[in-house]
């Protein structure tokens, strides 16, 4: 059995759920992030975003759903082609090697893992290879409810 660990300067994305307002910016951002454009309104104008992370609510309770990149996770334990791994402690999808089986899914416990269009799934992959440095998901949230640190 191998024991992942997230060693020295792993960050990750955590939500501070009293600052949440369910704006919905990060999910426009993260569709952005994915786009390569430099500009976000010729990216999605006309489209609905397709964020790998979404906000769900709760009553009054707003919160954002992404990819906790598991110490131990079971949607690469449960992929049967290898397509999901673990890289640098971020868990990444090689959408070449995936066959669309959706086990990866079914085998998430938070719901982070989404099919797309063309039948592969996509998921939050920490888009930090920006200016900011940080996910396009945190950069944007006005209120600062998401966080990108290290809580080893």
């Amino acid at each position: 059995m191998t024991i992942y660990t997230w060693g020295s300067g792993m960050k990750r994305v955590y939500v501070d759920e009293k600052w949440c307002i369910g704006c919905r910016l990060c999910e426009y951002w993260c569709s952005f992030a994915s786009t390569n454009e430099k500009d976000m309104v010729k990216a999605l104008k006309g489209r609905e975003p397709k964020a790998v992370l979404t906000i769900e609510q709760l009553g009054k309770l707003s919160f954002s759903v992404s990819c906790r990149h598991c110490v131990e996770p079971l949607c690469v334990k449960g992929c049967i082609t290898g397509a999901l791994q673990r890289v640098d402690g971020v868990i990444k999808v090689d959408r070449d090697r995936c066959v669309g089986c959706y086990t990866c899914i079914a085998s998430c416990p938070y719901g982070a893992i989404f099919p797309t269009e063309m039948g592969v799934v996509d998921k939050c992959e920490l888009c930090t290879n920006n200016i900011h440095k940080v996910p396009q998901c945190v950069y944007a949230c006005p209120n600062r409810a998401l966080v990108f640190e290290d809580r080893g």
